[in-house]
């Protein structure tokens, strides 16, 4: 890839809490000019079995994603594998139990929603919200809008969603990097300074958090987010040479349920790649491409 050629490696579609089909983001990316793109749906990979079959001649370069949920005693990580073999079994797995645990949590919210606040569902709509493959916060917060129960999906998650305590089964950070490594791919972190709730980590707690997960096999570090400042991206960089890791971009783009721009990343156009970037391009990316 020639450095002027716009990424964007972190998106999600309706197979998890985005607006698009893979179809409609598609055709998104390819209005956007993006070169390269991922799907990285929460703890699914569904995306990355269609959109390979739905590629044409001319069109951006597609990677398999996925964005992995964990936690353990220390915080949240959301872990992104790039690269994997769609078909393996460790990454099927994890995903399975990630899926299960999803529909769990909607059910145990649903139910709180009603013994603590008196909001019921119509059937009707109980029917549509399950017939999402990985339905969530956001999806309640929208039936939640549409009820009248609150004005905007913020609120039903601020002040209603996140109060409530689920269910405390999840993956861990180095189960979600193992099955990333045994299927062939490249686990990188996250949005790495976003922790749980508004929570940024920083300094000293990033620095311990990264030798934890570069000893469970992290390879990557996503440091050109829409998010980040530069003062930010700066600390990140130092780290990911520190650590000899990969680098990546993505925007986290959502359709409709975020106010995020397709390829917006901070890679500006024309802006030559830092060299975990350009190593990721020419060491993952380049030996995998659909």
């Amino acid at each position: 890839m020639k450095k002027n050629e716009t990424i964007d490696l972190h998106m999600h579609t309706t197979v998890s809490d985005g607006t698009d089909t893979p179809e409609e983001i598609l055709a998104r990316v390819r209005d956007a000019g993006i070169d390269l793109f991922s799907v990285t749906d929460h703890d699914a990979i569904k995306a990355a079995g269609i959109i390979p079959g739905i590629l044409s001649d001319g069109d951006p370069a597609f990677l398999p994603g996925v964005e992995l949920s964990c936690r353990d005693g220390e915080g949240k990580y959301h872990i992104l594998g790039y690269g994997y073999d769609p078909a393996a079994e460790p990454i099927n797995t994890v995903v399975s139990d990630g899926h299960r645990r999803r529909i769990d949590k909607v059910k145990y919210r649903l139910a709180a929603l009603k013994k603590e606040y008196g909001f019921t569902f119509p059937d009707k709509e109980l029917e549509k919200l399950f017939s999402l493959y990985n339905p969530g916060k956001p999806h309640i917060g929208n039936l939640m809008v549409k009820l009248g129960y609150v004005k905007t999906r913020d609120e039903a998650i601020r002040d209603y969603l996140n109060k409530i305590r689920t269910p405390s089964a999840y993956l861990r950070p180095e189960e979600a990097i193992e099955a990333i490594l045994a299927s062939g791919g490249v686990p990188v972190l996250a949005h790495p300074t976003y922790g749980s709730g508004e929570e940024l980590i920083l300094g000293e707690e990033m620095d311990e958090r990264l030798k934890r997960l570069t000893g469970f096999g992290l390879r990557g570090l996503e440091i050109f987010y829409s998010g980040f400042t530069e003062k930010i991206r700066a600390q990140l960089l130092g780290l990911a040479e520190q650590y000899d890791l990969y680098i990546t971009a993505g925007s986290d783009y959502h359709g409709g349920n975020k106010l995020i721009e397709l390829g917006d990343t901070g890679l500006e156009e024309g802006m030559p790649f830092p060299a975990g970037l350009r190593r990721f391009l020419d060491e993952v990316v380049n030996t995998r491409k659909a």
